[in-house]
């Protein structure tokens, strides 16, 4: 019985896991510098893009990791829990930093053009060096490439907040969520990300997207419940994602702007509704659209999503946060390469493809790496080696000479 439990307890999501890796992927597509498959993506056709769905899943799962703890060792383990998780990502955000300024360097060091550099934003860090690193460390200079991560750790930060709350009623937590949300809209609660202009701030606002983190959250947690099949609100939510197309960045707007000028004054409109950095709320209702057409499309055909060719996108998202990092210096790489060879539809394919199928490989990587079979087949040889050394049958090597 402890077994079956333990399996029970280890069982993943394929959904999570899936759109996980797909949320990935598409990233991927959408950081590489002026990539023409990045108008495809599906933040060409809504308000809502590939970082709902990171941040969605993002909390789903950190009610998986850290909610458990809360519930059964106590409200401190649980924090401690959190801010190891936190220091790992600042670890990570500082690493990967490091890691693209220096492809950027090598970059300039390497091409007479483009200026990569200035690509990223990132002469104030090499011209300023002390004051930017100072800034760095204490998040206060967060170029907006580098910016999902420290709204990832804010997020996080919350949590223990939120589980205190949720303690006496799970209706608290999501009301500090929402309320939190709408003080954000009224102070316009924004965090500095420059030190020498405090007009710029973090692009991912983590006041404003903590809102869609734990709305995972609380629906890993069950305490929020989906809304069961409608045909009237399934209607309703692709009449609203059908509507959305055309306001949003998708070339059809561009195409048809002068000839649809209502078009240009309703984009206009929504501008502060859609917004990104403070995570304006018609963002959050078109994931939720999107979100609820996909999970009933989804619902009963579960077991697609373990069919053997879906696989590697799993294996992408369950290892989302190293392959998040690779992508964002993957990314830039593959910019460079477009640079020197010029953009064609031959090289957007080329690039796109091999840097999708080294994120899988990436992927793979990591998954064979947290299973430790090194350290396992170390031991297997260790005890080989002890059961060579001792005698062939232990009884007899009990025996005394006299005897």
């Amino acid at each position: 019985m402890a077994e079956q439990a333990t399996k029970t307890r280890r069982q993943r999501d394929p959904r999570l896991d899936f759109f996980r890796g797909v949320a990935m992927l598409i990233i991927f597509i959408a950081h590489v510098p002026q990539n023409h498959w990045s108008n495809f993506i599906p933040a060409r056709f809504g308000f809502s893009d590939a970082a709902e769905m990171f941040v969605f899943c993002s909390g789903f799962a950190a009610a998986i990791a850290f909610g458990g703890t809360f519930i059964k060792a106590g409200f401190w383990h649980g924090t401690g829990r959190v801010l190891y998780r936190i220091w790992q990502l600042y670890t990570a955000h500082i690493l990967i930093f490091f890691l693209i300024a220096g492809l950027m360097l090598a970059g300039n060091a390497t091409f007479a053009e483009p200026d990569y550099i200035d690509r990223l934003n990132l002469h104030f860090f090499f011209n300023e060096t002390p004051k930017a690193l100072l800034g760095l460390l204490t998040l206060t200079y967060v170029p907006n490439y580098f910016d999902i991560m420290p709204m990832y750790m804010g997020a996080l930060l919350m949590i223990p907040v939120f589980m205190a709350l949720a303690r006496i009623h799970p209706l608290l937590a999501i009301a500090f969520s929402l309320s939190v949300y709408c003080l954000n809209w009224v102070l316009d609660g924004g965090l500095p990300a420059h030190p020498n202009n405090p007009d710029i701030e973090w692009f991912f606002n983590p006041f404003g997207w903590q809102l869609v983190f734990f709305t995972g959250f609380a629906i890993s947690r069950g305490w929020l419940t989906p809304p069961p099949f409608n045909r009237a609100l399934m209607a309703s939510c692709i009449i609203f994602v059908v509507a959305a197309a055309p306001v949003s960045h998708w070339w059809f707007f561009v195409g048809y702007k002068e000839s649809l000028p209502f078009l240009a004054d309703w984009r206009e409109f929504t501008l502060p509704w859609r917004a990104k950095t403070d995570y304006g709320i018609l963002r959050f209702i078109h994931f939720l659209a999107l979100a609820y057409i996909v999970v009933n499309l989804v619902r009963g055909r579960e077991h697609l999503l373990l069919h053997k060719a879906c696989h590697p996108i799993r294996t992408v998202g369950q290892q989302a946060l190293p392959v998040f990092l690779l992508n964002m210096w993957l990314a830039q790489l593959g910019g460079m390469v477009l640079d020197q060879l010029g953009r064609s539809q031959t090289t957007w394919a080329l690039v796109n493809l091999t840097g999708l199928a080294v994120v899988v490989l990436f992927a793979y990587l990591v998954t064979a790496l947290k299973k430790e079979w090194w350290r396992k087949a170390i031991e297997n040889r260790a005890a080989a080696s002890v059961e060579r050394k001792s005698p062939a049958n232990p009884a007899s090597a009990a025996l005394s000479p006299a005897e």
